[in-house]
């Protein structure tokens, strides 16, 4: 992960259009100006960057899906839940099923789980629509090479 550039997902580690799933690796970086506020003494990740974490993962399958063709931005999170503490240098799996893709949004929901320990979980809304412009589309797509999302799903 690079948390201060919102990059949460380092691989993707399994992407099915079929069942509509994704699995991701995420690896918490063991120093980050992050832990240095959150809290002293006591470093964990942030609610929030888990939530993030978690919406990264869902967003990579949707535009998987998509192959590309459109974008999917956040607009809500409803039934977060936070089950444990992640510390600097956890590897945690983050996990996606797409539930519904249409009218403009998808939904899915999404967890984390460190080993087989529950981290997190949500369903989270995408507001689905054209890239702004291609140069972000382009940038994502250097982004899903590198962390691996599968290459027959470009559209290029």
């Amino acid at each position: 992960m690079r948390l201060e550039y919102f990059q949460m997902v380092d691989r993707v580690s399994a992407l099915d259009p079929e069942a509509r799933t994704i699995s991701a690796d995420c690896t918490v970086p063991e120093a980050s100006p992050i832990f240095e506020g959150h809290f002293p003494g006591y470093p964990i990740l942030p609610g929030v960057l888990m939530i993030e974490t978690m919406a990264q993962t869902g967003g990579w399958l949707v535009m998987g899906l998509l192959r590309f063709s459109r974008m999917a931005f956040l607009a809500q999170v409803k039934e977060a839940k936070m089950r444990a503490f992640v510390a600097p240098g956890q590897v945690l799996r983050a996990e996606a099923r797409l539930l519904h893709d249409g009218s403009g949004y998808a939904v899915a929901t999404g967890r984390i789980v460190s080993g087989e320990k529950p981290v997190a979980e949500a369903e989270i809304t995408y507001r689905v629509m054209p890239f702004p412009n291609e140069t972000l589309r382009q940038e994502l797509l250097k982004v899903a090479r590198r962390v691996a999302v599968p290459a027959e799903l470009f559209d290029e």
